[in-house]
């Protein structure tokens, strides 16, 4: 992924760049180790439904405090799972919802690692937390720097847009 193309898409949403890309160099290197791409297809800054069924959730703290959610479709859980761990499951199961914490937690660190220098670096995290479920809806504080970025995987197996989708958002108060 270019950082031309991550300023783009961070000055159309009115994002802040330097969140915008440490979550696209984030989540482009974590599915490189995942056997697996996908590039950016929006930046925004307001929060968005987000419609897939396995979402990952991090609480961080430091020099801001909030969280950073990963939501997958279940299509695109099983594969970047089954990518990273070499196996194959066909389903979700116990070991796919491990392995999408997992995810998480190899995105959540990327972000540690590009914010490190910057306004918006933490030098903690929980243990990920994985929801399995639609329909869920999170309420935000006013104040926050909120950035989400969605990204489509290249899954030539999965037919409906929705299976293809991955959306990585960081919510952050500075402290």
């Amino acid at each position: 992924m270019s950082t031309t193309l991550t300023e783009n898409f961070a000055g159309l949403a009115g994002a802040n760049s330097t969140m915008a890309e440490a979550v696209v160099h984030s989540v482009e290197k974590a599915l490189t180790m995942c056997g697996a791409s996908a590039r950016c297809v929006g930046v925004a800054t307001v929060p968005l439904r987000e419609k897939g069924l396995v979402t990952g959730i991090i609480g961080v703290h430091g020099r801001v405090s909030g969280f950073i959610t990963v939501n997958m479709s279940e299509v695109m859980a099983i594969s970047v799972v089954e990518g990273l761990l070499q196996e194959e499951f066909g389903k979700l199961s116990t070991q796919v919802v491990d392995g999408a914490g997992e995810v998480t937690n190899m995105i959540c660190g990327g972000i540690k690692s590009q914010l490190s220098k910057t306004p918006f670096s933490f030098q903690g995290i929980t243990v990920p937390s994985i929801i399995v479920g639609e329909g869920y809806q999170m309420a935000f504080a006013r104040g926050l720097e909120f950035v989400s970025a969605t990204f489509e995987h290249d899954n030539d197996e999965a037919v409906m847009l929705d299976d293809r989708l991955l959306s990585v958002s960081m919510c952050f108060l500075k402290l």
